[in-house]
């Protein structure tokens, strides 16, 4: 462990000063973020709101506007955030679990559970900047008539098919929180393609969100401090020393961030903090490229390397590799090298701690079933930083630990 020196666990996009300090000079960088996405992924309609999480609620209730059913199906494992913003919604959680070894549907089981007469939307979730296998989810949603939901969180700009993630369903959300590249430090994004989902959409959002502006004043000087610390210097002060207090107290779900409720913030977003996430938009494509090359380094030299293997994009997407998702044969040898080396400045770490059904504060909301292959991926699964902080020598000398230990 070096306290004055630790890599992000994910290729979060560091904020410069310089931006900071040109925000004092220059207006015309004012609110021109929504511009960028619209041009970007080539959609009409581009709302940035204050989460991700927020973004997806505000599809949930103007899709209760346009259906009256009432059931949205999630996979087995992703953000319990998910689940939290249907129930917030006044729908009900349906979950299919993924297939082996990635983070696709069970495609047989998502065909099961929508022929159901109340399934209003499907969620494909693309975890790790990895586009799922869209085309057979979309075949089952449209031979139903259910919405499809894209949850693009953790994958801003990877691609399927040629196309961008998020504008390849009825609606899409992505989330620019610290740590999920492209940031303004708490916030998301919500598209459509639809005129008539958009319509909906605006009205709900005009009707929901309200301004405050001391949490948007908290969430400015929080931008300056993400800023100042999220750097290899500053990162074990902001992240490490507050997940070993929380361990220590025996407070796990805290220690990892996943302490989540039901009334998550949806305010509105300063033209500040948007014009944050303008200024840094042109690095966009560069930083996605380096992570693409850091995956694929690391990819090379754990190759033919027995008892674990990495989660890579399908031959028709290209993912944009914010981290890289190895999954072991064997759970103990998991757990022991997490316990050895997650702590040890290189950027290991994990997805979720759990399948959903392991979250106590879901038991009410997610039907409490067995999801063998969310639990097999929950248990067994890793993640290596390909952080714009990760040096060729990290790769090398976190290489090594790997091969030696498995």
């Amino acid at each position: 462990m070096s306290i004055f020196r630790e890599i992000p666990p994910t290729a979060g996009f560091p904020v410069y000063w310089s931006d900071l300090l040109s925000l004092l000079k220059f207006q015309k960088y004012r609110q021109n973020l929504e511009d960028d996405f619209k041009k970007y992924l080539g959609v009409d309609y581009a709302k940035i709101t204050y989460s991700g999480t927020a973004a997806f609620y505000f599809i949930l209730e103007g899709l209760k506007e346009l259906s009256p059913k009432k059931t949205v199906i999630i996979p087995s494992f992703i953000c319990p955030l998910v689940p939290l913003a249907i129930a917030r919604a006044g729908l009900k959680v349906e979950v299919c679990d993924i297939a082996a070894d990635s983070f696709n549907f069970d495609l047989k089981q998502l065909e099961g559970q929508c022929c159901a007469e109340d399934i209003l939307a499907v969620v494909p979730t693309h975890l790790g900047g990895l586009a799922l296998e869209f085309s057979h989810i979309e075949k089952i949603a449209r031979k139903y008539g259910i919405f499809i939901i894209e949850d693009c969180a953790q994958s801003l700009g990877a691609s399927y098919q040629g196309k961008k993630i998020g504008t390849l369903g009825d609606f899409g959300f992505f989330s620019l929180c610290r740590g999920k590249g492209l940031t303004i430090y708490e916030g998301g994004l919500l598209v459509t393609k639809q005129q008539v989902h958009k319509e909906v959409i605006e009205r709900k959002i005009k009707t929901i969100v309200k301004k405050d502006y001391f949490s948007e004043g908290l969430k400015i000087l929080e931008l300056f401090g993400y800023a100042l610390f999220y750097r290899p210097f500053g990162f074990w002060f902001i992240f490490s020393l507050p997940q070993i207090f929380w361990k220590l107290r025996g407070n796990k779900l805290r220690a990892m961030i996943e302490d989540f409720k039901e009334d998550f913030a949806v305010h509105g977003v300063s033209g500040l903090r948007k014009s944050i996430g303008h200024l840094g938009f042109h690095r966009l494509e560069d930083e996605i490229k380096q992570q693409r090359e850091k995956a694929d380094y690391y990819l090379q030299g754990l190759k033919n390397l027995k008892g674990v293997r990495a989660i890579k994009e399908s031959s028709l997407g290209q993912g944009t590799y914010p981290f890289l998702t190895l999954l072991f044969d064997d759970p103990v040898k998991r757990n022991r090298f997490l316990d050895a080396y997650g702590n040890c400045g290189l950027g290991v770490s994990i997805i979720y701690t759990s399948v959903l059904t392991g979250y106590s504060y879901l038991k009410e909301i997610v039907p409490q079933k067995e999801f063998p292959a969310g639990s097999f991926l929950a248990e067994r699964h890793l993640t290596l930083s390909t952080s714009t902080f990760l040096k060729r020598g990290d790769q090398d000398r976190l290489l090594e630990i790997i091969r030696n230990y498995v």
